[in-house]
């Protein structure tokens, strides 16, 4: 999968200045690392290891795996038996061993511009501390599950960080999720207890959170599992009784008497399952003694989206994912004590779990924490912000990015950003255009891309550029992360080699993997290990990868008529249409076809939709990629081409293909 020199061309390299004290400085480095990494994973893991604080150690082997099947149980072990803290290692260590206390942790900017404010290191252990004890006050212990549901406040931190500390699972759920959503995620981790807040706004939106709280607890209640408590945050309101709109006061947290926030009218409250999280702390210890526990344990449950439709609790443990977001974090982000680190994300998904909580906080970094919108109240609100917090490493996703492109570079060149170093993108494959875009309006040409590969599966970064090392090229996930060994499969479980397309898969486990699906094991195994006994396999068997050269480029794939067509390749099609600004292409079922392509687009302002464009728009899309896979291996039997435009050039094309062959 590594090649013996990076590529020279259709590719972009780091400046010199990011080189010379870079983590990870050059290709060879990255070559060098990685070989250790896969060759010797004990010693390269265990190294990282001594950097954290282990009540007692690890016995036996350092990682134990087995990933076939047919062997047995499938199972992932790291540092078995040594027992540790991860809130204390990322807070306690960072206050006490390392001088952090007055480092700020978070920047947090609210919906509205001036509604702000700064934690420190030291003030988020003891905020931390005081709410382990409101939770054990409240029955919370060792192996409970707890459940989150709350905007993107400091509290929200707190809340994570109180469970963990006591040993407890937390299990975060979006707070855009409904009522039903919330109620199958406490349903189905059995979780003791809810945390929530009365509400927030999304733009210039109020969303009710307490109220949509309030009725998955009844849907709970109708499906005999009563949750016997709630903590609610007052974020916007001062009192839980009615509230008039004309109060304009904000939070007393907030020194921003001018803001115009108002809170709901009236906050639902019920005495026999409600309490005040500020009532709660009052009095309260700001010291609370860890729970130490074995590396194994488990750390949260995140749900994710099933091909079934019930959405998987996938399930981390405490030592593995410690070592390798804090490892993910640092050498992806080329991290540095003097920088500002701002991830876009919500904390209800992974990428807020492992880089804007775990990651950071595991380093000592300063992030900021954004309750808003990137479009609220004005297109430039991202770009503002960078420039207040002096902001160097930046991470958001391609959706966000194709979205500020509709607005062109006018808004972005409000402001400096010249303090930004790198640029990241999660979430989904960018494509080239968008890439292009954020390379060259936002960063200027100065800053690398790391368009990352992962899932909440994999608890952290799996293929990615390291900023320094890497070469860029536009739309692809390029080399495997530390540790990991990718593979491509045909349908038969052959392993290709060189270019090709097939199932990605993975050949042996790296700390930060998943352990299973709660409660449900077996879900685990068929999910990812039935298809190809002795692989870990990405999803559900629709994710499939093009191997270009040796750069990993991800794309979605759907069956139409027997031919598999990337969504991706489609999506870049259609943002070429310079009517088009961001598209979004998913399978729908057909009944001739099998599956078929739907495809949503985001046009330019001042555009109109119309037939004439839907047909142009059809036509852009039809991008005959299959036929040139079956001209790259001289394979005569083409299928149907007659919606090229000039089918004539195939007997060109066949011409001349050996070429251009390398």
């Amino acid at each position: 999968m590594i090649p013996d020199k990076a590529p020279k061309e259709d590719v972009f390299h780091a400046g010199g200045d990011l080189k010379k004290d870079a983590h990870v400085p050059n290709f060879e480095k990255y070559k060098e690392l990685y070989l250790q990494s896969i060759e010797h994973p004990d010693e390269f893991w265990g190294d990282i290891a001594k950097d954290f604080y282990w009540k007692s150690k690890h016995t036996g082997q350092f990682m134990d795996y087995n990933f076939d099947v047919t062997k047995g149980e499938i199972y992932i072990k790291c540092m078995e038996g040594a027992t540790t803290n991860i809130c204390y290692n990322v807070l306690d260590c960072n206050v006490h061993e390392r001088g952090l206390g007055d480092k700020v942790a978070f920047y947090w900017e609210g919906n509205e511009p001036g509604d702000e404010m700064t934690v420190t290191y030291r003030e988020l252990l003891q905020q931390v501390c005081q709410f382990a004890n409101v939770l054990k006050s409240q029955g919370v212990k060792k192996g409970d599950r707890v459940s989150i549901y709350m905007p993107m406040v400091v509290e929200l931190v707190v809340a994570m960080l109180a469970c963990v500390r006591i040993g407890a699972v937390h299990s975060i759920v979006f707070a855009g999720f409904s009522a039903e959503s919330l109620c199958e995620r406490i349903l189905d981790s059995q979780c003791s207890l809810l945390i929530t807040a009365d509400g927030f706004y999304r733009g210039d939106k109020l969303i009710n959170l307490k109220v949509i709280a309030d009725d998955a607890l009844q849907k709970c209640r109708d499906k005999s599992f009563p949750v016997q408590r709630c903590i609610m945050l007052k974020h916007l309101s001062k009192e839980v009784e009615a509230i008039p709109l004309s109060s304009q006061s904000p939070p007393a947290k907030r020194p921003c008497p001018d803001l115009q926030v108002r809170p709901p009218e009236k906050v639902p409250w019920n005495p026999e399952v409600d309490q005040c999280w500020l009532s709660l702390l009052s009095g309260v210890s700001e010291e609370c003694e860890p729970e130490w526990c074995d590396s194994e344990d488990p750390l949260f449950i995140l749900y994710t989206s099933g091909s079934t439709g019930k959405p998987k609790g996938v399930l981390h443990t405490i030592g593995g994912y410690m070592l390798y977001v804090a490892t993910t974090f640092k050498l992806v982000f080329d991290y540095h004590p003097e920088d500002v680190y701002w991830c876009t994300a919500d904390i209800g998904w992974i990428t807020g779990h492992s880089y804007i909580t775990y990651g950071p906080l595991a380093n000592g970094a300063t992030s900021v924490l954004f309750e808003g919108l990137p479009t609220y109240p004005d297109v430039s609100r991202m770009w503002e912000i960078v420039d207040k917090y002096q902001v160097t490493k930046f991470y958001t996703a391609p959706t966000a990015i194709r979205l500020l492109m509709k607005y062109g570079s006018e808004p972005v060149q409000k402001y400096k950003r010249d303090s930004l170093k790198v640029l990241g993108t999660v979430g989904e494959p960018i494509n080239p255009e968008a890439w292009q875009w954020y390379y060259s309006v936002v960063g200027e040409k100065r800053c690398p891309v790391v368009d990352t590969f992962w899932q909440t599966e994999t608890g952290g970064h799996v293929l990615t550029p390291l900023p320094a090392a890497t070469p860029m090229k536009p739309g692809s996930a390029t080399f495997p992360f530390f540790g990991v060994v990718p593979a491509i499969l045909n349908e038969s479980g052959e392993e290709l080699e060189g270019p090709s397309e097939g199932y990605l898969v993975f050949k042996q486990p790296w700390p930060g993997v998943m352990r299973t699906v709660f409660g449900n094991h077996q879900r685990f195994e068929t999910t990812y290990f039935e298809q190809f006994p002795g692989y870990y396999v990405t999803g559900d068997g629709k994710m499939k990868i093009s191997g270009l050269l040796y750069y990993m480029i991800i794309l979605w794939v759907v069956c139409t008529s027997g031919h598999l067509l990337s969504t991706a390749e489609v999506e870049s099609a259609l943002v070429e249409h310079e009517a088009v600004v961001e598209a979004a292409v998913v399978s729908r079922p057909h009944p001739v076809k099998g599956e078929s392509l739907y495809c949503f687009v985001t046009l330019t302002d001042g555009v109109s939709f119309s037939r004439t464009l839907e047909a142009q728009l059809k036509k852009q899309g039809k991008i005959m990629r299959r036929v040139l896979r079956k001209i790259a291996r001289n394979e005569r039997d083409l299928g149907d081409v007659s919606t090229l435009a000039d089918s004539s050039v195939i007997e060109l094309l066949f011409q001349n293909h050996c070429c251009g062959a390398m």
